[in-house]
């Protein structure tokens, strides 16, 4: 057993685009609604500084590690943020491994190891996921930006 592992993915909080977009949306709303009400105004000087916290709020989360995605030993490792638990999702269990959509919304809000009517969703963005199916029927849906490498990293370490 090698202990390099064969794919390695990690997927960032911040760095969806939609999201991104809507929070420097409402960044440029302060920004234009500081420039109506006038300077000098104690609302206006608080709509300045909601515009640049927000800012400075996304920049912080571009650089805040969701989850870590490893395929290694037979076994695909999710490593989440702080507190969250290492899950192992075991290969040898798997019966159908398959690439999809993640979901058909255009807006979806990250998620680690989200337990819902059988399934399982790992999700920080993009549109591609990985569907893993295991014996007893369970789902997992491991959303990814590398979807291809991570389909072909799986599969191969299932035929080893």
């Amino acid at each position: 057993m090698s202990d390099k592992p064969v794919f390695v993915e990690k997927q960032y909080l911040g760095r969806e685009f939609i999201p991104l977009t809507i929070r420097l949306v409402l960044a440029l709303s302060c920004f234009a609604a500081y420039f109506v009400t006038g300077w000098g105004n104690r609302n206006g000087d608080l709509l300045i500084v909601v515009g640049f916290g927000i800012i400075i709020i996304s920049i912080i989360m571009g650089f805040l590690l969701h989850f870590r995605t490893r395929v290694q030993n037979k076994s695909v490792y999710l490593d989440g943020l702080w507190t969250t638990r290492l899950v192992k999702i075991d290969l040898n269990s798997i019966v159908k491994a398959e690439k999809g959509t993640y979901s058909r919304y255009l807006f979806n809000n990250p998620v680690y190891n989200l337990h819902t009517r059988g399934t399982i969703r790992f999700y920080a963005g993009g549109k591609d996921a990985i569907h893993l199916t295991d014996r007893d029927g369970l789902l997992y849906i491991i959303g990814s930006q590398h979807a291809n490498e991570l389909l072909r990293a799986i599969l191969i370490e299932m035929k080893r």
